[in-house]
Order: C-alpha cells, then structure tokens, then sequence
C-alpha cells in the first residue's frame, strides 16, 4: 500500500533539471522527517538526502545531502501543501534511479528506520 505520494520524476538529457515531490495526504507533514532514497536495479538502495521535522527547535542544520548530489540536488518542504520537493540540478547519467520518499520521526541515512515510503518515481538522465 503506497504510504506517500510522489511524482514529477522523467526523462531528461544530461544537464537537465527535475524537480520531483512527496506528499503525505491525511498527514501532519511538519512533524515527520523526509529524505529521499534511489536504486537501480541489481544494486542496494542508497541515500541521497534529507531534511529536519518542523515545528521543534533546532540548533544543528535541518538538512544532509550524500557527497555525490552535493551541489546539485537540494531539498525543500512547504508545510501548507504537505509537499516535500527534491530538485536536482546538472543530472548526469549515473543519477539515473528510481527515486523514493521516505517519512519517519528523525532524520538518518538509514533507511531501516523510515516507517512511511513513497511509491517510487523514475529519473532517467541519457542522452
């Protein structure tokens, strides 16, 4: 059963941009952290980034990004749309992957410890 919504995944060239989102209809969005996972067949599941709960304090950074996206991807949430964005800026071949969403009570790269899951959305960069 598909837990978050995702779309705005596709196909584009090398160089492009995408801008895919998460969403978690009948959920408080705010209170959960969201990152985002990929995988491509034949290899483990890893992850990409991610971003803090609101509405608690924090004095650390509310974001972490995997060294290979760093620069590129950024990610973003709008608490009144419930909305998570992931927009990924000089895609390049090797980001090709199904990308996944992923909500849970804190922030980790360990995606063992994220109780809700987006049905996935594919990014295809080629030429």
């Amino acid at each position: 059963q598909v837990q978050l919504v995702e779309s705005g995944g596709g196909f584009v060239q090398p160089g492009g941009s995408l801008s895919p989102s998460c969403a978690a209809p009948g959920r408080t969005f705010a209170s959960h952290a969201v990152a985002w996972f990929r995988q491509v067949p034949g290899k483990e599941r890893e992850s990409v980034l991610g971003i803090k709960s609101s509405g608690i304090n924090r004095s650390r950074s509310s974001t972490w990004y995997a060294g290979s996206v760093k620069g590129r991807f950024t990610i973003s949430r709008d608490n009144a749309k419930n909305t998570v964005y992931l927009q990924m800026n000089s895609l390049k071949p090797e980001d090709t992957a199904v990308y996944y969403c992923a909500a849970g009570l804190q922030l980790t790269m360990d995606g063992r410890e994220y109780a809700y899951w987006g049905q996935g959305t594919q990014v295809t960069v080629s030429s």
